[in-house]
């Protein structure tokens, strides 16, 4: 229970302000894995209270038993990696790209990685000072060149060493790039993610082939 207890408070689904000071402590993750257990069929004591979803997620484990330990080991593996707390933006399209529903207000609740906004600000000004041009590290893309002066002074910046790698760290200048935003979706795009570097070289041979 101490082990289970310290891997479910590093899930992202309650940002830690909601957070009581009981939550997902041993006690509480003991109590909800015996509601899921008396639940099973061979048992024989007296159930607990439980609720609908330990019934569904008991009943899950007992007809889909590989699938369901196979999610758990993903999630586990995921949770003690980093790997699920920062993770890309997913589109989500429908099979056949015909049509989708859309429109319907959603509430979502998600933990971020601290980000200092003064950072990117600071970045901007550090290569407008040194003469340079404020434009994408990897394409050159240059936001003001195509779009005028709405485009003026605007880029993405980029942790060239994720946070959800290096954990809490005192960021330097050097620590970023300015990134464009088609380049910083590509580096998102899917895991493991591309450095700056990285992709430079895979635009660099396109344009050579």
């Amino acid at each position: 229970m101490q082990e289970l207890s310290k891997l479910l408070q590093l899930g992202p689904l309650h940002p830690p302000e909601v957070r009581g000071g009981t939550f997902r402590n041993p006690d509480g993750v003991a109590r909800k894995t015996w509601d899921i257990a008396t639940q099973h069929p061979d048992y024989t004591g007296k159930q607990t209270k439980g609720n609908k979803l330990d019934r569904m997620v008991l009943q899950a484990f007992i007809e889909r038993p590989d699938e369901m330990q196979a999610a758990a080991e993903a999630i586990r593996i995921g949770l003690k990696s980093g790997a699920l707390l920062d993770l890309p933006v997913v589109d989500e399209e429908d099979e056949h790209g015909t049509s989708a529903p859309e429109g319907r207000l959603l509430l979502r609740q998600h933990v971020a990685r601290e980000r200092n906004p003064k950072l990117r600000a600071a970045k901007i000004k550090s290569v407008q000072d040194s003469g340079g041009t404020v434009a994408c590290e990897v394409c050159s893309f240059d936001f003001e060149r195509t779009y005028g002066p709405r485009g003026a002074g605007y880029i993405e910046c980029h942790h060239i060493v994720p946070l959800h790698v290096s954990g809490p760290v005192k960021t330097k200048l050097a620590d970023l790039a300015l990134i464009c935003s088609n380049c910083h979706r590509m580096i998102h795009r899917s895991s493991p993610w591309l450095t700056p570097s990285d992709l430079r070289e895979l635009v660099k041979v396109k344009h050579r082939t």
